[in-house]
């Protein structure tokens, strides 16, 4: 099996490096309160601070792998404090050795894994947590932010800026270009945004899990065309956590290992004048690298779980890791391709559409990644492949900014 054989001979030179444990938050799981109990759920939710949740995530990821803090030698985290990730180290009464605050916005923490792995590997560190936390819903109905999301106005963006050109406008106008040039439909767009809520309608800690339909995406109001409010990712808090290992801790492991096979990471451009193909991501790059890394083609791939902010991100990334041609995106996602039971599953917990999207929604793809290979997603929604078994490999597929940066994770079990 190519598991086996990439597991024996990762791209690393050193040591092969394992997932030991995740973890997810308590805030952002509970979508519209329909109870009393669920409504005093959320509050409690809305109250935790980033800190907080920070916190929750990487006690959780900890006990999942049963570690103790004391044996965290390296801390990966971003988005949070001035002086990230020192400020959560200091906050989880860290000290590491090991440290990485790389940001390139939503692809962080595919980014982060990849360092993270190479420096375990090398022998840098044993131990590597990455966490996150974010608290942008909460914030907007306490007033302490703006719905806008503003990334300045210096640097190459001044070019931008004075005309609206917002990151929603961004999406807007590549998925444009990708319809006039391989004609993609907004019905074809939509699907990717009904399968992700059919994915979340299983899972418990999905923010929305009641079903849409096709007409629902493509008559909600419309927030940049083509794409309406359904096209969008959800709005809620959340954090989660990652522990990464060197193989000689796993025999201490609580959990399965689950192994990093492979990765890869790639810059595009940061004003749409020097973005030379709208209807291609860096993850054409990245997918590339890390399929080749890990010794494995995309039909290989049982699972895939990919950044989402906009329907557009999930079907133009399908296409630049290989599942599908160029251009053929539209067709490739149609007849339940994408669901839990489908041909090849995507974002199994909702994905940004649906389940969760505090912000840098990165990480989140990793832990859903490692639970469906433990197969610990639960009744419901846990992937098996056609003879019944656990999945064996899945990709992780991060984007940042307006597909300005990709990183791209193969995880695998043996």
């Amino acid at each position: 099996m190519p598991v086996a054989a990439s597991a024996r001979s990762p791209h690393h030179t050193g040591r092969r490096v394992a997932v030991a444990g995740v973890a997810l938050c308590d805030a952002g799981t509970t979508g519209p309160a329909s109870t009393q109990t669920a409504r005093a759920e959320t509050a409690r939710a809305e109250a935790a601070t980033p800190y907080a949740l920070h916190a929750q995530a990487a006690r959780r990821a900890l006990a999942d792998a049963g570690c103790d803090r004391s044996q965290v030698d390296g801390l990966a985290s971003a988005g949070l404090g001035t002086l990230a990730p020192v400020e959560v180290a200091e906050y989880l009464g860290l000290r590491p050795t090991w440290v990485d605050s790389t940001s390139v916005g939503g692809a962080t923490w595919e980014v982060m894994a990849a360092h993270a792995a190479d420096a375990i590997a090398q022998g840098r560190a044993d131990t590597v947590l990455l966490v996150y936390g974010a608290t942008p819903r909460a914030d907007l109905k306490a007033r302490r932010r703006t719905a806008d999301l503003s990334f300045g106005a210096r640097g190459p963006l001044q070019f931008e800026v004075p005309y609206g050109h917002t990151l929603i406008a961004k999406y807007a106008m590549a998925a444009r270009r990708h319809m006039h040039q391989y004609g993609t439909t907004p019905e074809q767009l939509a699907q990717v945004a009904v399968q992700a809520r059919a994915n979340a309608t299983a899972n418990p800690e999905a923010f929305r899990r009641e079903p849409i339909t096709v007409d629902d995406v493509l008559s909600g109001p419309m927030i940049a065309d083509p794409f309406t409010k359904l096209h969008c990712c959800i709005r809620s808090d959340g954090g989660c956590a990652v522990l990464l290992v060197a193989e000689d801790r796993v025999a201490d492991l609580a959990t399965e290992p689950v192994w990093i096979l492979g990765s890869g990471t790639a810059v595009s451009h940061t004003t749409m004048s020097e973005w030379e193909d709208f209807t291609v991501s860096p993850a054409a790059v990245s997918g590339r690298t890390a399929f080749a890394h890990a010794d494995v083609t995309p039909h290989d791939i049982d699972l895939a779980q990919i950044y989402d902010a906009f329907t557009y991100m999930t079907l133009v990334t399908l296409e630049d890791l290989g599942f599908c041609a160029k251009g053929e995106g539209g067709a490739f996602v149609q007849d339940g391709r994408l669901l839990r039971d489908g041909a090849l599953p995507v974002n199994t917990d909702g994905g940004g559409l649906s389940a969760c999207h505090p912000g840098m929604r990165g990480l989140f793809l990793l832990v859903e990644a490692v639970r469906q290979l433990r197969g610990e997603a639960g009744e419901g929604r846990q992937v098996r492949r056609r003879d019944g078994t656990l999945p064996e490999l899945a990709v992780a597929s991060g984007t940042g900014g307006w597909f300005c940066s990709s990183g791209t994770v193969v995880l695998g079990r043996g």
